[in-house]
């Protein structure tokens, strides 16, 4: 947790004497009705969201100490509620949906939430975010902050909140994923970067998480630069697996100037050759990168200006191929012999197989997605090279995520051509019955099924 930049604190400083000064909070205090304060939150509210957002994009391992400071008194528990939101999101989990470790920043604010003089009206927005808090977080964590709570009619009011039916994995998995898309497109994530070795073992995955949520919703994220090539300055960090986790991501993520780039370059070509399946395990990451929900891709160009592909490992091998697809395009016949010859020349289970399926599979998402319902003609024509690739890589997994991505499109296409006696209608159709059968995506009942016309129920009474 860094402290606030003098900026940031200037202006939170700004807003607070504000709101002390507002006519709306006089007005507030002497007549507490429920519509006052929210003429109060109307006001105030957007001023902090931008510059909580502000602090997001510019300094965002600022964030929580910005935070702790809207607790004070002054800003009247405005905001708060977002904040709290904030809080339950940014601890990290385990795949049990539970917190990975006590989530103490949620805790704070909840109990200042609590103890607020105006808890009657944060508590309506609040509900939802305690039980994703609470579904999230241990039995003994739950009951330790009750205890903290004396209020009584407070205390069953968090009770109610946690619900047993959390207790189910699915029901937890469920709801946060629920909640979470509500923010998808928010930065709000902070983490601490490790100065010991202990650190770094106990608290990368949430680092980790913290880079991977920047790069996946996209920023500036120059104000990271410090703390990263400290990172990788760290004689102690190096020769571990973290360490080559942060060097994929600040290669793949970060632009960098030439200096910068010529230092992740001798800190990268020193671990390749020195760490036991270096190239094996860079790649192992670079698969789990292409597959992290709303990552849109990982930046070929950048890595191969910067590392020696004269090298011989792995590396150099699928950094070849993909600076030749890069260049050349996928449909390039040149780029689809190039392929051709790699996957011949490895075997279809290697690591670097995989990553190369992968980056073919995100050219067809970028594509498919990217095509309108009136260029479906586009579409029909492009899958000849889909049934290339289908057919080059032999690979399961492959062919289903080009199945979904396919069938997501068509199914587009129905929503939108509903007059079977059309031509789009029956251009849709045509090929679905034919190349999808091909392909293997649906059989021939399957087709059959998909386009049958459903006879309306009669209702009752009509001949």
């Amino acid at each position: 947790m860094q402290p606030l930049d003098e900026q940031y604190y200037n202006r939170l400083n700004e807003i607070a004497g504000a709101i002390q000064e507002s006519p709306k909070l006089e007005q507030y205090l002497e007549e507490e009705e429920d519509d006052l304060y929210n003429d109060l939150r109307m006001e105030f509210e957007p001023m902090l969201s931008e510059l909580h957002h502000k602090v997001a994009a510019e300094a965002p391992l600022q964030l929580v100490t910005f935070e702790k400071y809207l607790l004070e008194p002054p800003f009247e528990g405005l905001y708060l509620p977002r904040v709290l939101g904030y809080a339950v999101l940014r601890g990290e989990i385990s795949d049990q949906y539970r917190y990975v470790r006590p989530n103490d920043h949620f805790k704070d604010i909840l109990l200042a939430i609590c103890k607020s003089v105006h808890f009657e009206q944060l508590k309506k927005r609040i509900g939802q975010t305690i039980s994703v808090g609470f579904a999230l977080s241990s039995d003994i964590w739950i009951t330790n902050l009750m205890t903290q709570v004396e209020n009584k009619r407070i205390r069953y009011f968090l009770q109610q909140q946690n619900s047993d039916r959390y207790r189910d994995l699915k029901e937890r998995a469920d709801i946060y994923r629920r909640y979470s898309n509500q923010f998808r497109n928010e930065l709000y994530y902070s983490a601490d970067f490790p100065s010991t070795l202990g650190e770094m073992k106990a608290n990368f995955s949430a680092l980790r998480q913290f880079l991977l949520k920047r790069f996946e919703v996209g920023g500036d994220n120059e104000s990271l630069n410090g703390q990263i090539k400290g990172f990788l300055d760290n004689k102690d960090f190096q020769g571990t697996d973290e360490y080559l986790e942060m060097l994929a991501m600040y290669g793949n993520y970060i632009d960098l100037n030439p200096t910068d780039r010529l230092a992740f370059a001798t800190h990268f070509e020193r671990e390749r050759r020195s760490l036991p399946k270096f190239d094996q395990k860079y790649l192992g990451f670079l698969v789990s990168l292409y597959e992290s929900p709303g990552i849109k891709s990982v930046n070929d160009d950048r890595m191969m200006a910067a590392i020696d592909t004269n090298w011989k490992d792995k590396i150099s091998d699928y950094y070849r191929i993909a600076g030749k697809i890069h260049s050349l395009g996928y449909v390039h016949p040149d780029a689809i012999d190039a392929v051709q010859e790699f996957y011949l020349t490895h075997q279809g289970l290697s690591v670097e197989s995989e990553c190369l399926r992968l980056l073919v599979l995100n050219y067809f998402t970028q594509l498919i997605n990217g095509l309108t319902e009136r260029e479906y003609a586009d579409y029909f024509e492009l899958t000849k090279i889909f049934g290339v690739y289908m057919k080059m890589f032999g690979n399961q997994q492959f062919n289903q995520a080009v199945e979904h991505l396919s069938m997501n499109y068509v199914n587009k296409l129905l929503h939108v051509f509903t007059d079977k006696r059309a031509k789009d209608y029956q251009d849709v159709k045509k090929f679905v019955s034919t190349q999808f059968v091909d392909f293997g995506f649906l059989k021939e009942k399957e087709v059959v099924e998909m386009f049958k016309t459903r006879r309306k129920k009669r209702k009752a009474g009509e001949e």
